[in-house]
């Protein structure tokens, strides 16, 4: 069974696109007694190989990224309330209402808009976009948040982490859930060399994918990502996306990517010879750091398995322990089969 209190662990730190610090230490105090080779890069993303029983004829890389939503300040208001900007996509609806912290202090606030009695009727009908929404402190004034914050600050959901039921419900199970199974592969003995990037600033536009990438120059790759289930009474058919409790996700095609044919098919055998549970997605939809890999230098062979989540992008995903499972199963044995076929 996978490790779910280094999985609180690692979802209850805080750490958006371009502070992933925290995440880094963290994920470096466990990995360091087992990797043969680690190297951070100059943005910030953890490059790791260890040595299996057998070097391989190819270069396998497995991925996750370490950043979650977010958001940033971009100016502190006269009477002390702060704006701000999305750091990933995040919908105004998400957002609105919401304890976050603030800063690498943890500073508490509020997001808050026009209260009820002073909305039009119009409205009253929508979500307030980003751009409309404030975040309270508690300050008196612009003088006074300044002695708090800057523009360039982070912001940070502020939820708890919940596993019961069989499922868990938490921030940043997107990406943090990858970097489990990361983790969870480099702790234990391998059949066949492996390399491991936990790669930075997925969430605005794969970048940190793009320089891992190209420094480790693999011939193949498996991104481990958590993706977007609709399983909801919103949805209906295949606008649903994937179901949790569907077992792991596995991507023929999204909006960056147009994946392995073989690989696939190799991660759908293995999900059926290892007795778990897989899916694939009914739409063409979202995207991870595949889209960056696959092309690297010459090009790199990439399949995605996914862990399906609702609510993805917001304070609280929900995903089921069975696929969590299911995920970590199937990568295992996608890997192994994709070097040894």
């Amino acid at each position: 069974m996978l490790d779910y209190t280094l999985l609180q662990q690692l979802c209850t730190v805080n750490g958006i696109a371009g502070h992933e610090e925290a995440v880094r230490t963290l994920i470096l105090s466990i990995i360091e007694p087992y990797a043969d080779h680690i190297t951070v890069d100059p943005l910030g993303n953890l490059l790791v190989f260890k040595k299996g029983r057998e070097t391989p004829t190819q270069k396998l890389l497995l991925s996750a990224h370490m950043d979650e939503v977010g958001f940033i300040v971009t100016h502190i208001t006269s009477d002390g309330c702060l704006k701000f900007a999305p750091v990933g996509g995040i919908h105004a609806a998400a957002a609105f209402a919401r304890h976050v912290r603030i800063g690498d202090k943890g500073l508490n606030g509020v997001v808050c808009h026009k209260p009820l009695h002073l909305l039009k009727t119009d409205e009253r009908k929508k979500a307030p976009p980003i751009e409309d929404l404030l975040i309270d402190i508690g300050a008196q004034d612009k003088a006074d948040a300044q002695k708090y914050v800057s523009p360039g600050d982070p912001i940070y959901f502020d939820s708890l982490y919940e596993n019961a039921d069989g499922r868990v419900i938490s921030k940043a199970l997107d990406d943090r859930f990858g970097c489990l199974v990361l983790i969870e592969l480099l702790r234990q003995p391998l059949p066949y060399d492996l390399y491991f990037s936990f790669v930075v600033q997925e969430e605005i536009g794969l970048r940190g994918a793009t320089t891992a990438a190209y420094t480790l120059h693999p011939d193949s790759a498996i991104v481990v990502e958590a993706t977007t289930a609709a399983d909801v009474p919103f949805a209906e058919n295949e606008k649903q996306v994937c179901q949790v409790g569907g077992g792991a996700v596995v991507s023929f095609m999204d909006r960056s990517t147009l994946y392995d044919r073989e690989y696939y098919r190799i991660a759908m055998n293995c999900a059926k010879e290892q007795g778990v549970k897989a899916q694939t997605k009914t739409m063409i939809a979202g995207g991870n750091d595949a889209g960056a890999i696959h092309r690297s230098r010459g090009g790199v062979r990439t399949i995605a398995i996914s862990l399906p989540c609702r609510y993805i992008h917001s304070c609280d995903s929900l995903a089921s322990i069975e696929d969590m499972e299911a995920v970590y199963t199937v990568v295992k044995a996608t890997a192994e089969r994709i070097l040894h076929p």
